[in-house]
């Protein structure tokens, strides 16, 4: 069996844990893919989790800290390349903060791709590191 190093995008969290629809299922059949090796950062962690400590949403919450507990999971914490990669990215396609460290954190974790929330019209396609697909054409 292929695995796939897929690195998702905090959105695709927000969407399986929430449950809203339109993504709300591609979102929980995506996390839940037997053939997906999962990565991250803390920079997901830190977009997610306390925002719904915050308000109380105990079912999201314990989604998150579910995933971020997964033992498979892979972390990205090489601060330094992060933000050396973060920084190219930014300077040479128009990539957000957040955006280029998720980008970077994928690229420096090798992943196949990066699942994201974000229409295809956001500058986060524009990079050559990582591969970037929009959570409704993710081949589940």
């Amino acid at each position: 069996m292929i695995v796939i190093r897929s690195f998702p995008y905090s959105g695709v969290l927000i969407d399986a844990a929430r449950g809203v629809p339109p993504f709300d299922q591609i979102a929980f059949d995506y996390l839940d893919d037997s053939r997906r090796t999962f990565l991250t950062s803390p920079f997901v962690r830190l977009e997610v989790l306390p925002k719904a400590a915050y308000h109380q949403r105990e079912a999201e919450l314990t989604f998150y800290e579910d995933f971020f507990h997964h033992p498979q999971l892979e972390w990205c914490r090489d601060w330094e390349q992060m933000e050396k990669f973060a920084n190219e990215e930014s300077r040479q396609h128009g990539l957000g903060a957040l955006d280029a460290l998720h980008v970077a954190a994928a690229y420096l974790l090798g992943a196949d791709e990066l699942v994201t929330t974000e229409r295809p019209i956001k500058p986060i396609y524009r990079t050559s590191l990582v591969h970037v697909i929009y959570l409704s054409s993710a081949s589940l």
